[in-house]
C-alpha cells in the first residue's frame, strides 16, 4: 500500500512536540504510536524507528513517532520515561484528529520507552489503547543489575580456564573477585518495603490488567532483556507475567539491544504487524 510521511507539530502542557506521521492512502482502524527509548529521538537508533513505520504504514497502519518534550526537536525541559504521560496523551490524540477513522491504538516502545507504555496504561486507563509493542523493556535496579551480573558474566567467567591464569599469574586484580563479591551482597540483600508502588512495580501491574495483545521482543546479546527476563522471573508482582494468554513472545538470540543488524528490520516488522492484526 502506498503511504506518504508528514511532519507535524502538536502542543503538550504548554510545549510544542514534533512528530513525523506516516499516513497510508487507505489506513486501517487501528494506528501505531511509538515511543522512543533512552536519549534517542523519532528517527530512532540506525533509523530503526523509521523503518519501522514504512513497514507498519505499507501494511495499512497510520504511525506517528514523536519526539516528547525536551527531546529531538520539541521545546520544554527533559523528561524521563517515568513523565511523558501528557506526551503520550497528546501523541494518541493527534493521531486521531489527523485520520479520524483511527478507533484502536497501539503502544509501540523500546528500552525505557516500553517501560513508559506500560506506565501510561497503568495511570491514564485509556481504553483507546487496544495493543502493546514492547522491545527489551527498561526494569532496572541496583538489584536487577547485580543478579544480571552475577548470573551472565560472572559466572561465565569464573568457568573460563584462562581467567584463573591470569588470576594466579597476576595479570587479574583481585578488584575483579572483590566485584563479584560485592554484586552478590547487593542481588541478596533485602529491601524495605515502600510507601509508594516502584516503576517496576506498577510496570508488572498495568500487564496484569492490560487484555489486549501484547508483543514482548527480547534481545539474546543484552543486559537490558536478561534484566528483564530475570526480573520477571523473581520479583513476586511479575509472577505470572510470562504466562498471560495474550502475550507473544519473540526472542532474537543474536540480536543486539536495538536489533541494530538490517536482518532484524524484517523481523520486528513482521512481528509488529502480526500484534496488530490481533487488535480488535
Amino acid at each position: 500500500m502506498n503511504f506518504t510521511e508528514e511532519a507535524i507539530l502538536f502542543g503538550c502542557a504548554g510545549e510544542s512536540l514534533i512528530g513525523i506521521l506516516a499516513r497510508p492512502t487507505e489506513p486501517v482502524a487501528t494506528g501505531v504510536v511509538v515511543i522512543v527509548g533512552g536519549p534517542q529521538y523519532r528517527a530512532g537508533s540506525h533509523r530503526q524507528f523509521v523503518l519501522l513505520s514504512r513497514a507498519l504504514a505499507a501494511a495499512g497502519h497510520a504511525v506517528l513517532r514523536f519526539d516528547y518534550r525536551g527531546m529531538g526537536d520539541s521545546t520544554g525541559d527533559l523528561h524521563n520515561f517515568e513523565n511523558i504521560n501528557p506526551d503520550i496523551t497528546s501523541a494518541i490524540n493527534t493521531l486521531q484528529a489527523a485520520i479520524p477513522g483511527i478507533r484502536n491504538v497501539v503502544l509501540w516502545g523500546l528500552c525505557d520507552g516500553a517501560s513508559a507504555a506500560l506506565l501510561y496504561c497503568h495511570a491514564a486507563q485509556d481504553l483507546r489503547v487496544r495493543g502493546l509493542c514492547l522491545l527489551n523493556p527498561w526494569v532496572r535496579s541496583a538489584t536487577s543489575l547485580a543478579k544480571t551480573h552475577v548470573k551472565h558474566y560472572y559466572t561465565q567467567r569464573l568457568r573460563q580456564k584462562e581467567f584463573w591464569a591470569k588470576l594466579i599469574s597476576g595479570r587479574v586484580a583481585w578488584r575483579a573477585l572483590t566485584g563479584l563479591a560485592k554484586n552478590v551482597r547487593i542481588a541478596v540483600r533485602s529491601h524495605p518495603e515502600k510507601a509508594t508502588a516502584s516503576f517496576q512495580d506498577r510496570m508488572a501491574i498495568a500487564w496484569e490488567a492490560f487484555d489486549g495483545p501484547l508483543l514482548l521482543l527480547l534481545s539474546g546479546d543484552d543486559y537490558t532483556a536478561r534484566e528483564f527476563m530475570e526480573h520477571a522471573r523473581s520479583s513476586a508482582p511479575w509472577r505470572d507475567a510470562l504466562q498471560k494468554n495474550t502475550l507473544v513472545q519473540h526472542l532474537e538470540p543474536e540480536a543486539d539491544h536495538t536489533m541494530s543488524e538490517m536482518r532484524f528490520n524484517s523481523i520486528i516488522g513482521k512481528q509488529t504487524i502480526g500484534l496488530l492484526c490481533l487488535v480488535n
